[in-house]
């Protein structure tokens, strides 16, 4: 059984195979984070006995995936690059990325094809620049690394920060778009299929390098933060103020400041109007689809599908999958989203009620061991396991990392896991976000998300003190007003201007805000 772990199956439909390593989950608590030794090979893979893997030739990678996700991302070079010694055109050599000769000209055209789906954060740099009002800022971030969050990297730039980047997530980086930003001067430090030891190196060199002091922090999960407050506590405390866009992170920094380890404000980006009801609403509604199409070919009408949470990703792919004429049913363990559900026509249900005949099964809750091994163990043959909440705990795929099981790769983020009578699942990314390891996502929900994120960062850096103590804040209305605004030019909409008298009624200032703090949109 241990033999077949190096065996190659070899299907004249499939060829050119993922190289990437498997690495585990990056931990979800509060306790976390200093980098474990270095490896050769993860700890993941070694458990793993039988693994088994199929080669992707190019023909089936130009027929189900974009270059930018799956081709040039994965250009087959089997030196690692933290063995390698690269330079950009300037002779810097100040980043780590996988190829930066060979991608980066490649990655330009993707971050500028971005841009033009991105009209919020592009006229936010235009009328900002003369400005700087980054000026002196120096901010470690720790994001997706893809053609968006390059427009927000080289718009903060722009605006007059000095940055050093490293990926949030192992699986979701574009190595072209790494080596774009690199070849331009900005200290970046991620590759697509790092390794887990691979991953908290590249945070540790963006907190830690050569007359570098950090004063601001862009977080996505939290990693940045509580690696720099674990390991480097005092320059911690130097820190004016930490932006975080995702609930896992913003969960992990209420924690903190709970606890009374939160030394410096914090901006919760991830419950700011902006990004609740477009980045988590309306992204996931279109790149649930992508995803799953692009990586399985699935047809989804008439197929039964089980969305667990109905927040507003729940929402979102609940919606588009209904749309696609699939059976959604809807798991959750709060009664107003329950209720939602139900009313918008979903039946709310148990998981193991319905988990013996589902097709497709995605985790949307950013909860731990949502599906565990028990349910995996009852799923048909063929069920599509995925993941979009921001956790990769949801779905227990350590749970699957036992002798009796067979792990076959059939493409790249799809593996086959096989049970000994034959049955099989097909799991997706391995359990992290499908939408960033598996597709696109939409650069103008992204452009949305990208100007709040800048405008936290603009208000943390120059608050006078005082103003923000040491505790988690949600974004100011008046800025989540402006984002909108700044997006309404590209749909040719036209605002309605209330008179005097009006505003006197309502109690408003003619500007703005209009809506009070607890109104829900």
């Amino acid at each position: 059984m241990n033999n077949l772990a190096d065996t190659v199956v070899v299907d004249p439909g499939f060829g050119g195979g993922d190289k990437q390593q498997q690495a585990g989950p990056a931990p979800q608590d509060a306790s976390v984070v200093v980098p474990p030794p270095a490896t050769k090979q993860s700890s993941a893979l070694k458990k793993t006995s039988r693994y088994r893997s199929r080669s992707l030739s190019a023909s089936s990678t130009d027929s189900f995936s974009s270059a930018s996700y799956t081709g040039s991302s994965e250009d087959g070079d089997d030196v690692p690059p933290r063995e390698k010694v690269q330079k950009n055109s300037k002779g810097s050599s100040d980043f780590c990325v996988r190829n930066i000769a060979a991608q980066h000209a490649f990655g330009r055209r993707e971050i500028e094809i971005a841009e033009q789906e991105m009209p919020g954060i592009i006229a936010l740099k235009k009328r900002a620049a003369e400005d700087k009002p980054l000026k002196d800022a120096k901010i470690v971030g720790c994001t997706h690394i893809n053609a968006q969050t390059a427009v927000l990297i080289e718009t903060l730039v722009e605006l007059g920060a000095s940055v050093r980047w490293a990926a949030c997530n192992i699986y979701s980086t574009q190595n072209e778009v790494a080596a774009a930003l690199a070849e331009s001067g900005i200290p970046i430090f991620a590759w697509r299929g790092e390794t887990e030891e691979d991953f908290w190196w590249c945070i540790d060199r963006c907190v830690n390098a050569e007359n570098w002091q950090p004063n601001m922090i862009l977080d996505d999960g939290g990693d940045a933060t509580h690696l720099m407050l674990k390991k480097y506590p005092t320059m911690f405390k130097l820190v004016k103020g930490i932006v975080e866009e995702s609930v896992t992170g913003v969960h992990r920094l209420y924690q903190l400041s709970k606890a009374g380890k939160l030394t410096v404000p914090a901006m919760n980006v991830n419950d700011s109007v902006t990004k609740t009801k477009f980045d988590n609403l309306y992204s996931c509604k279109e790149s649930i689809l992508d995803s799953l199409k692009r990586s399985t070919d699935v047809m989804f009408g008439g197929k039964q599908v089980v969305v667990c949470g109905y927040g507003d990703v729940g929402k979102g792919c609940a919606q588009a999958l209904k749309g696609q004429g699939c059976i959604v049913y809807i798991t959750e363990i709060d009664p107003i989203c329950a209720l939602q559900a139900s009313m918008d026509g979903f039946r709310v249900v148990k998981l193991n009620e319905v988990i013996r005949n589902v097709d497709i099964v995605v985790t949307a809750t950013g909860n731990k061991n949502v599906v565990v091994r028990e349910h995996m163990d009852k799923m048909k043959s063929g069920c599509i396991v995925c993941n979009m909440g921001h956790s990769n705990t949801e779905i227990d795929v350590n749970g699957l990392r036992t002798p009796d099981l067979t792990w076959e790769k059939v493409r790249s983020q799809v593996d086959h896991i096989i049970w000994p009578e034959g049955k099989y699942i097909i799991l997706l990314a391995e359990g992290r976000l499908v939408n960033l390891s598996c597709s696109s996502i939409p650069s103008f929900a992204v452009s949305i998300t990208s100007a709040t994120q800048a405008l936290a960062l603009i208000e943390l850096f120059n608050a006078p003190p005082g103003r923000y103590k040491s505790d988690v804040y949600l974004l100011p209305k008046k800025m989540d007003e402006y984002v909108a605004s700044l997006h309404l030019p590209t749909f040719d909409a036209h605002l309605t201007e209330l008179s005097d008298e009006q505003a006197k009624y309502m109690g408003l200032n003619k500007a703005g805000p209009f809506k009070p703090n607890y109104y829900r949109y």
